[in-house]
């Protein structure tokens, strides 16, 4: 059983170290935007967005974690804090998605990465990311609250984890499919985009040892950030869903909130790996490695 005071040492500590690394990577990337904008600096823009949202509301999630679990604030901030805990974890993996594809197409077809290297595209992009995640998570808010689902017979004093047979016929499928399309896909993408910018990043002679190094750290760092904050959140979904019997329904529980200790380094990760505008050194030398070898690549 996972203890409430590991869970509340783990949201703490990610808070201290996330919160002001990301506004520091928030500040770095807005000045990088505003003197010249690409497009994966607007994606990684939006990527602190959505960690500082989650971190936004880690301090509600202590508070619960320090009374045992227990959710004595009012219930619409228990909804709010649920629908932000989990649009900013799939908005942040659709993000890396992104991320890895720019780069990939940078390396592999500059020329195409030239044409549409406009930054009102990676605006577009980063939209219709939003606006899938909140379409996803609002599916859960309403199988949450809808009466004809809800029930009043179950805890009161927990946050999104007692259901109705009724709410988790619709949940568990949903979970599933958050699993594969918003996750698992995600991560397959990412995983085959850096092992390819790798084995061309060493296929180039002309690009520096310090180059490719770089780049190598930064995508093993970002596929890290996945396997340890975005996967095992997320398989607690599939093995609530082949678990589904009654009976299961407190282990399930019990390996969600273990998950859950890994999720919220999400935060604190991801601006360390990221560029920094006012020093110009790793920022330039890492966010814009791909980029620079591909202008390196031959015609």
């Amino acid at each position: 059983m996972v203890s409430s005071g590991l869970i509340l040492s783990v949201y703490i500590i990610t808070f201290v170290i996330g919160f002001p690394a990301n506004l520091l990577a928030l500040y770095a990337f807005s000045v990088k935007i505003h003197v010249k904008a690409n497009p994966t600096d607007i994606l990684l823009l939006n990527l602190t967005v959505s960690d500082l949202l989650f971190l936004l509301i880690l301090p509600l999630k202590m508070y619960e974690a320090n009374l045992d679990m227990k959710w004595n604030l009012p219930r619409f901030l228990c909804s709010l804090t649920a629908f932000t805990f989990f649009s900013t974890i799939y908005t942040s993996s659709l993000l890396l998605m992104a991320v890895s594809l720019v780069r990939y197409i940078a390396l592999a077809f500059p020329i195409t990465y030239h044409r549409l290297h406009k930054p009102v595209y990676a605006v577009v992009l980063s939209a219709v990311i939003w606006l899938i995640t909140l379409a996803h998570c609002t599916i859960k808010f309403i199988t949450q609250h809808h009466p004809a689902l809800a029930s009043e017979s179950l805890d009161g004093h927990a946050c999104y984890e007692n259901f109705t047979e009724n709410q988790l016929d619709v949940l568990l499928p949903i979970r599933l499919e958050y699993f594969f399309f918003l996750c698992l896909v995600p991560l397959v993408i990412c995983v085959y985009c850096y092992v390819q910018c790798i084995l061309i990043l060493y296929s180039r002679p002309r690009i520096s040892r310090m180059q490719k190094q770089k780049a190598i750290g930064m995508a093993l760092g970002t596929l890290a950030v996945f396997l340890i904050c975005v996967l095992p959140y997320n398989i607690s979904h599939l093995v609530g869903f082949i678990e589904e019997e009654p009976t299961s329904l407190s282990a399930q529980l019990q390996w969600r909130r273990v998950a859950a200790c890994s999720s919220p380094h999400l935060g604190s990760l991801l601006p360390i790996q990221a560029p920094s505008t006012f020093k110009q050194a790793y920022m330039e030398q890492t966010a814009n490695t791909f980029q620079k070898a591909a202008t390196q690549a031959p015609a």
